[in-house]
């Protein structure tokens, strides 16, 4: 049997089983679940802005993607101003981060990867180019672009050592989805031979560089700090220890490192960010257990006084992670305590504060290498490690500036990855 055909009656098979996952989340989180969107219907007001306009679509799958299609996303505004643009996510804080920052003219979630979910959502939108972030490789979807002589291109792709083995084992089932691409731009040259190897067309394949290196930015100004601390209610007097994107088992090692901190530094307030919300319940169990005075995000304008030291701000809100960066002082990056993978370290960098970050960062190498070669930030091994180095820093101001600077100057020598993923795509698209 054909592999294609195969692979379409087990995602029909699998379909109700899918159903019943995105129900328990949407049920669980308390929010909508949109089966007419995963199933290809547009809504209608979203359908009348894209009536009669040509239209670009971008595909984002969760969060960190969304926020590394932001720069694109505006190159392609300024480029190509005629255009509407599509962003489609498939998780819910993807979107949630997507519509507030308005990245696109119509947010919708990707289809469920079934013929008739892809064709009516592609005979809906009728794009003229369809760009995925990253690694998101769906065959039905691949094959019914091609079909429709659809330019489809592969941005900021990349491939990680861990995830490698798995893509080659099975690389007689990429191939072909591989060889449908029109460009394919890779973040490093060991992403571009990754997919080489898996069996993406060499002369269609490039390193274009990363596209999270042209995020905007900027010292933190002591105005914006002052302005950005009023909003959370955080004294101006406060150290502000910004700890994001943590995972399970992360928590309990960083809130010990902050109770020892505290010992030494009684002017210490820490920001915690949980990757995910709906572990907020979970999370703030855990600080109330270690004693710790907590005030969820979400509560902050509810009470008659904000934040004090030697207490714990939850936020278990998304979209805020940027300013939490820029009112801190110091900042450590999720996901590195425990073989996760890690989390974009250049989110702090872009706002001047020093970072700290463990040893897991197998999803960032590139980025943790720069990050190490510039002096923009500190490799801790363990809890110890990372208790030392946060108490560096806290003491040393002269120390943050000068690793914050270092971040900055990081970001300032490796941007341009937005003019060549636009180079690609404009050397694709219909004229």
């Amino acid at each position: 049997m054909n592999w294609s055909i195969l692979y379409r009656i087990l995602t029909l098979v699998a379909l109700p089983f899918a159903l019943l996952y995105h129900w328990y989340r949407s049920i669980s989180r308390g929010r909508k679940s949109a089966f007419g969107e995963r199933f290809g219907f547009l809504p209608f007001a979203a359908r009348q802005r894209l009536a009669g306009q040509p239209v670009i679509w971008l595909h984002a799958v969760s969060v960190g993607e969304v926020i590394a299609s932001r720069p694109l996303l505006k190159g392609l505004q300024r480029r190509y101003p005629e255009h509407r643009l599509l962003l489609s996510v498939t998780t819910e804080t993807g979107r949630g981060v997507a519509e507030q920052d308005c990245l696109a003219d119509v947010i919708t979630y990707f289809p469920f990867d079934t013929h008739f979910a892809v064709c009516r959502l592609l005979d809906a939108v009728n794009p003229q180019a369809i760009v995925i972030m990253e690694t998101e490789i769906w065959p039905v979807f691949t094959l019914e672009a091609q079909r429709r002589d659809i330019p489809l291109l592969l941005a900021n792709g990349r491939i990680s050592a861990r995830s490698f083995p798995r893509y080659q084992r099975f690389s007689w089932f990429f191939r072909p989805v591989l060889q449908r691409f029109s460009g394919l731009g890779m973040q490093s040259k060991a992403d571009l031979e990754r997919i080489l190897a898996i069996g993406a067309p060499e002369q269609r394949s490039k390193v274009l560089g990363n596209l999270k290196y042209d995020i905007p930015f900027s010292p933190v100004a002591d105005d914006e700090r002052h302005t950005l601390r009023q909003g959370y209610r955080i004294p101006a007097d406060l150290a502000v220890f910004c700890i994001g994107s943590t995972h399970p088992g992360e928590e309990e090692q960083l809130l010990a490192v902050y109770q020892e901190l505290l010992k030494q530094f009684d002017h210490l307030l820490l920001v915690l960010v949980p990757r995910h919300p709906e572990r907020t319940a979970e999370v703030e169990t855990v600080i109330s257990d270690l004693g710790l005075p907590v005030l969820r995000r979400s509560a902050l304008e509810q009470l008659s006084s904000g934040c004090h030291a030697g207490m714990v701000l939850l936020v278990d809100t998304v979209g805020e992670l940027m300013k939490l960066y820029a009112l801190s002082d110091l900042a450590y990056v999720g996901g590195s305590l425990v073989p996760t993978g890690g989390h974009n370290l250049l989110e702090p960098a872009s706002r001047g504060i020093p970072i700290i970050f463990g040893p897991h960062m197998d999803n960032f190498q590139e980025i943790t290498a720069l990050t190490l070669e510039y002096g923009a930030g500190v490799q801790v091994a363990d809890q110890q490690e990372l208790l030392d180095a946060a108490a560096d820093f806290l003491a040393t101001p002269e120390l943050r500036h000068v690793v914050g600077s270092n971040g900055l100057k990081l970001l300032r020598d490796s941007g341009g990855a937005v003019e060549r993923h636009l180079a690609m795509l404009e050397e694709a698209m219909p004229q």
